[in-house]
């Protein structure tokens, strides 16, 4: 590890992501950047790979201190535990690592092991994220996931018993799903859950299989108010049992928040490695966003050859980087730091606007007016708050 004490340019962090693109299978919901490969995955080849990105990435930036480190995928629990310590080894000899930093493995319950759980902690990890989606053997099978009820429980013991940290997800306004029954599965969840919780309604992404059986009329999901009503009941339970909602789709108990998620909403700096990977980089005095080739094999070549996966990188205006924190920003319950977000865009948010926003009960200010964030009602109809600020932002 270096031994100067690195200072990072963005005052809401640096985050290192490391994108492993395999699953076992592909569900017919995801439209993430995911692959199965049949006869297996050469990891040593992608390992290096990775290290050879991420010394690229150093070349380019220079001394960080890393405040956070997230693998996710695809599903980054069938690496076997020496391909995620030679990662986290790489990163540890390039930059700096805070103390405590959170690193953070996404994991499926189908290949969740003791032993290897054993051996992501030896590695480096002190935090999973478990992609359990549903507490219903029916729900799991229509979503296309390998693992059962059983096993999704018996992976979050195996999580509790070998993490301080642990979360797990659950996909709710599924085909069918009435409010009763969302609240005893949610409850269910909540007996089992350490301090967070990611709980996403159900979306229907373009070029995905449940896509076409939505257009072919086979697939229904509740209407849009009964999706609101859902979403309500959620915060209202979560908040009940301690873990009140601090994004709109992640709920935790105070402090147990996902720090590198923290990091995006925040709008930090942070690496993107790997395959379909993203970043935002400060170089010089610019805030760049970067894009990996999203083949992997394509991604490989590409960085033994040249050192980089990027297929696009770019300098972000002022403009672009306060649309961009203002998307983000508004998402978490904290909300949005005005002075910040004029120094990083350039710009002023139009003060006549907010207080209309207010008015409508949508927005919510603090900080003698230099902090804003959408209320409950805002963020039913976040995309529209988002515009109409985006549109009243002053040069």
């Amino acid at each position: 590890m270096p031994a100067s004490k690195a200072s990072n340019p963005d005052e809401a962090g640096f985050g290192v992501y490391i994108h492993w693109p395999f699953c076992a299978s592909k569900c017919p919901y995801c439209d993430f950047n995911s692959h199965v490969r049949i006869g297996g995955v050469d990891e040593r080849r992608f390992l290096a790979a990775c290290r050879r990105e991420l010394r690229s990435t150093r070349e380019r930036i220079g001394p960080r201190c890393v405040t956070s480190i997230f693998i996710g995928g695809g599903t980054p629990s069938l690496m076997q535990p020496s391909t995620v310590g030679g990662i986290l080894d790489e990163i540890g000899g390039l930059w700096e690592i805070e103390p405590g930093a959170e690193v953070t493995l996404e994991a499926n319950p189908s290949s969740v092991e003791a032993d290897r759980f054993r051996g992501y902690r030896a590695a480096g990890v002190n935090r999973v994220s478990l992609g359990v989606q549903s507490l219903r053997d029916s729900d799991l099978k229509q979503l296309g996931r390998l693992h059962s009820v059983a096993e999704a429980k018996a992976a979050i013991a195996v999580a509790s018993n070998t993490f301080e940290r642990f979360s797990f997800d659950l996909i709710y306004a599924r085909p069918g799903q009435t409010a009763e029954a969302w609240r005893a599965e949610l409850e269910e969840a909540l007996a089992m859950a350490g301090g967070h919780l990611s709980l996403y309604q159900l979306t229907i992404e373009d070029g995905t299989p449940f896509a076409a059986l939505h257009a072919a009329g086979k697939l229904r999901v509740p209407d849009g108010e009964h999706a609101r009503a859902l979403y309500e009941l959620t915060n209202e339970i979560t908040a009940a049992n301690g873990l009140p909602a601090y994004e709109i789709s992640n709920h935790a108990v105070p402090g147990e928040e996902s720090q590198h998620n923290l990091l995006y909403w925040r709008y930090g700096e942070y690496a993107g490695i790997g395959p379909g990977a993203h970043g935002r980089l400060i170089m010089g005095r610019e805030r760049w966003a970067t894009m990996n080739e999203r083949v992997p094999e394509r991604w490989l070549s590409q960085v033994e050859e040249t050192g980089e996966g990027w297929i696009e990188a770019e300098p972000l205006s002022p403009r672009e980087q306060a649309d961009e924190m203002l998307l983000m920003g508004l998402r978490i319950n904290e909300g949005l730091d005005l002075d910040r977000f004029e120094r990083i865009g350039g710009k002023q948010m139009d003060p006549v606007l907010i207080s209309q926003l207010v008015g409508q009960g949508l927005l919510e200010t603090s900080a003698n007016g230099r902090r804003i964030k959408a209320t409950m009602a805002g963020r039913m109809v976040l995309n529209e708050v988002v515009l109409q600020l985006s549109a009243g932002i002053n040069p």
